[in-house]
């Protein structure tokens, strides 16, 4: 463990399936993120008033999620303005913080395992009046896998969401049900049989937690986890938050995002300043792999001319 989180974390989260860890990331690196994102979302302006799209006795928006195979609306589509996949044309502090140590080492000790991968990472900036924000209750295998969720940690994943700014109950906070108590009246046979349940919005509402926290708190949940997005109401309000999610290597009944379908985006920001661990979380292989010769050395500096390949030049000196 790290000085991060602790043991009593990981066992919560195994338990049910999601714990919030404040000031998981310290002022330095928080102040360094908000730079980073006033970059990549230039100029956005948040209101006095919130707005409110949901009809009477609604929990909030649905989403696609709901696995009815229907598209997203309009109002749902708003909450995602400013939703934006790694890497981005900033420092190395916005790019590399989904790969960060502590959270490798979180992803590795909750899903007992020595190895795994990002499979999605997004920064994602809300503001006041910009869209709805609250959300129906869902659970995040619905785009994250075909099948349905694993009991065992190692076959199921885990995401982060991180606030890098101040997130009281009128910005926006992310609100979950913990397991034991959405299970003790079927939270998820009757997700499944009745996605559209407004009875069971409500129920799962008696129960909901909030993750509400200073700059630097972590939630970690599953994807198994019923949790939904709140409103933003705080005039002039905004919140700037980082999701990353990762899985065992080799878990392919999960995913999300294909790195190399973004290939158009700045990746030399990741490779020239990333460890090799943070690179095996994109799929990199680590200096020593097979992969590794004097043809993809060679060429691989060519990709990524300012690359310090040093790491994986020394195993393949004699390749």
């Amino acid at each position: 463990m790290t000085d991060r989180f602790s043991s009593k974390h990981i066992e919560t989260w195994r338990q049910e399936g999601a714990v919030v860890v404040p000031e998981f990331f310290k002022n330095e690196e928080i102040r360094e993120i908000v730079t980073d994102f006033e970059k990549v979302f230039p100029g956005r302006k948040a209101e006095v008033e919130a707005l409110n799209k949901k009809n009477k006795g609604e929990v909030g928006n649905k989403l696609p999620l709901q696995l009815s195979g229907k598209k997203m609306g309009k109002t749902t589509m708003e909450q995602f303005k400013n939703f934006e996949n790694i890497p981005f044309d900033c420092s190395s502090a916005l790019n590399l913080i989904a790969v960060h140590p502590s959270l490798i080492e979180f992803a590795r000790s909750a899903l007992r395992t020595d190895d795994v991968r990002l499979y999605q990472a997004q920064a994602w900036a809300k503001f006041t009046g910009e869209a709805d924000f609250d959300q129906a209750f869902h659970c995040d295998f619905g785009n994250h896998t075909l099948t349905v969720p694993s009991k065992d940690e190692c076959l199921n994943s885990i995401t982060f969401i991180i606030y890098f700014t101040d997130v009281s109950e009128a910005h926006g906070p992310t609100h979950y049900v913990n397991r034991s108590d959405s299970k003790s009246f079927d939270g998820m046979k009757r997700f499944l049989k009745h996605r559209e349940d407004l009875e069971h919005q409500k129920e799962l509402r008696k129960f909901e937690r909030s993750a509400a926290g200073p700059a630097g708190t972590l939630l970690a949940y599953g994807i198994d986890v019923f949790h939904r997005g709140t409103n933003l109401t705080k005039p002039l309000g905004y919140r700037y938050a980082v999701t990353s999610c990762f899985k065992k290597a080799g878990n392919d009944a999960i995913g999300y995002t294909a790195w190399p379908w973004h290939f158009n985006k700045p990746w030399h920001k990741i490779f020239e300043h990333a460890t090799p661990e943070q690179l095996l979380c994109f799929g990199v292989p680590l200096p020593g792999d097979p992969f590794w010769n004097k043809d993809t050395l060679s060429l691989a500096q060519l990709r990524y001319p300012e690359w310090n390949m040093s790491d994986y030049l020394k195993p393949n000196e004699s390749n």
